[in-house]
């Protein structure tokens, strides 16, 4: 964001990286102590915000542009010698990041002011502002909708997006699966067009055209609800509970060579546990381990995909947002 990274200020400048690139609320940045910040394992910044709305305190991860600027205000505001404050939300005494002269900066003054220069700065604006020429078109408060809605469209979870944005309710954060119509359209017609590669006991009825028609209705307007983690579950409301993820042979489980990688992970890890559990002389367990294993081939096998394969990369990996 060459346009922020010019703010003079280093205050306005980390509190809108940080806002780009957490999708924390405004108050929430405001309000980060000095210790907020440190690293993961592997080196990507790590966030912790305070517990504002919700009553939670959360920690997310921070790509590395709002890492860099955060940093800075952190050694800047290290040595401060001003007296910790008390949060009125959890009563603990705390000392503040955004900070000058003992007072806590306004949100004014970290977000407003600077992003309405950014948008005059490179034209974004439209008619009207205190000095006749021209409001910003873009909020500090976009930043979160850009977060949620590439969370959505690169495939996070509801889980995921409700634990970085905060959302207390799965609703809210539905608002950005909703959002990314062209993933959901995309998912939509590996599945269910015609000629479509897929496997599972849903596959047949799919392929034939016995889906009923308000099903398919229900499926259009909420696919996006049926992903996980090995393919999609085609249950219906009024069908109950669904129980794809613990049995592959349910009849309304489907799946398509995009779920390959995870199949043979999740192939790999039951044949795992099927080796311990013999060396525990537990022959049930040896036996279910094997049954899912084998389920897993002729899934795979139906979708013409090897069992094994090197390019394969399915480590616990965090959503890269920068592009």
């Amino acid at each position: 964001m060459p346009v922020v990274d010019e703010i003079a200020c280093p205050f306005q400048r980390a509190a809108l990286l940080v806002a780009r690139w957490s999708g924390a609320r405004r108050d929430e940045i405001r309000r980060l102590p000095i210790d907020c910040l440190d690293r993961y394992a592997d080196g990507t910044g790590r966030l912790r915000l305070p517990a504002r709305k919700t009553y939670k305190e959360r920690v997310v991860p921070l790509h590395e542009d709002g890492t860099t600027a955060l940093q800075k205000v952190v050694d800047l505001r290290r040595d401060g010698r001003e007296r910790p404050f008390t949060d009125e939300l959890t009563g603990q005494p705390v000392r503040y990041l955004f900070m000058q002269h003992g007072k806590l900066l306004s949100t004014y003054y970290l977000f407003d002011t600077p992003i309405q220069e950014a948008c005059k700065a490179i034209g974004l604006v439209r008619p009207g502002g205190r000095d006749g020429q021209g409001r910003g078109t873009v909020t500090a408060h976009r930043f979160r909708h850009t977060v949620g809605t590439q969370l959505a469209e690169r495939g996070a979870k509801l889980h995921t997006i409700m634990k970085v944005l905060g959302h207390s309710s799965v609703s809210m954060a539905l608002v950005y699966a909703q959002i990314s119509d062209q993933e959901v359209l995309r998912d939509y017609k590996t599945v269910l067009t015609l000629g479509a590669t897929i496997a599972g006991p849903a596959a047949d009825e799919l392929k034939s055209g016995a889906l009923p028609e308000e099903a398919v209705d229900w499926l259009k307007t909420n696919f996006f609800k049926t992903e996980l983690e090995l393919g999609y579950c085609l249950r219906l409301p009024q069908e109950g509970p669904c129980e794809c993820d613990l049995y592959l042979t349910c009849a309304k489980f489907v799946t398509t060579p995009a779920y390959a990688p995870r199949l043979r992970a999740r192939r790999q890890v039951e044949q795992t546990l099927a080796t311990d559990a013999a060396g525990r002389g537990w022959d049930r367990e040896v036996e279910r381990h094997n049954c899912t294993a084998e389920r897993i081939e002729k899934l795979l096998t139906d979708l013409d995909q090897p069992f094994d394969n090197a390019d394969d990369t399915l480590v616990e990996e965090r959503l890269d947002l920068s592009t």
